[in-house]
């Protein structure tokens, strides 16, 4: 199932995607909220008639650099030993079609697509075989980065979790098994142009590991994000630019660049 959470009216709510055809989606509209039991309404809106929001509202974020060993060799980075993590705040996530504001501070901005996953349960110290029972699904992400200022700060927090950083979406994906969203073509385009292509199957530290990693150290939320890593091919971003993540099995997130007013 395909859980999408869109405004309507100046209502929000979330809505389970169906259809195939881009032009023929419409959205059944969920009773109550998609991580505890829920119901569809019967209610049906047209896709086109609503706007996108993030599919989730994260209490955190967590992402995990240089998870894929050629993304790490082409900015002449190591290959780390074990998996790190740094964050992007709740206030840098954005949905399809929102904006990213490239920030005052830096000059060097750059695209990398991710897979996000979305947790769905409350979890802590989640053991390897019980992972894909704390995993609520999947959705794209675009890890926004202000590269020249990673570059000259040792630490990651302005260059990667400033306001508009993490576009999500376009809805999550639920039918996706761990084993699938393991072995995924992920790309990037920025004005129609593919800059990068991978597969989540070039992930050094599996999904599973990634999860069973930071839940050691921390309790998970409902709608909680973690973000897996990027492939090769991240480059840099203008104003007036259109950037599109697509992952197989989940959809297409695009974003446009602006001047941050």
């Amino acid at each position: 199932m395909r859980i999408a959470r869109f405004s309507i009216d100046g209502n929000v709510a979330f809505g389970a995607v169906e259809g195939d055809k881009p032009d023929e989606l419409v959205l059944d509209i969920i009773k109550g909220i998609p991580f505890a039991d829920f119901e569809l309404s019967g209610t049906k809106v047209p896709l086109n008639k609503v706007r996108l929001l993030p599919p989730v509202l994260p209490n955190k974020v967590i992402a995990f650099g240089r998870n894929y060993a050629e993304h790490a060799k082409e900015l002449g980075n190591e290959v780390p030993d074990t998996p790190f993590a740094f964050f992007k705040p709740s206030t840098s996530v954005i949905g399809p079609d929102g904006e990213i504001q490239y920030p005052g501070f830096s000059q060097e901005l750059h695209h990398e697509a991710e897979l996000a996953v979305v947790i769905g349960r409350m979890c802590r110290e989640v053991p390897r075989e019980r992972v894909k029972d704390v995993i609520f699904g999947y959705t794209a992400a675009n890890d926004v980065t202000a590269r020249d200022v990673q570059k000259r700060e040792k630490q990651w927090a302005r260059a990667k979790g400033f306001d508009t950083s993490c576009p999500l979406g376009p809805w999550v994906e639920t039918d996706l098994t761990l084993e699938a969203a393991s072995d995924l073509t992920i790309q990037c385009t920025v004005n129609g142009q593919q800059r990068q292509l991978g597969r989540t199957s070039q992930m050094i530290t599996s999904i599973e590991d990634l999860v069973v990693n930071i839940s050691e150290a921390m309790t998970l939320l409902p709608g909680d994000v973690i973000l897996t890593g990027t492939p090769e091919g991240v480059g840099p971003l203008a104003v007036g630019d259109e950037v599109a993540v697509s992952i197989e099995g989940i959809g297409t997130l695009t974003n446009k660049v602006v001047k941050r007013g």
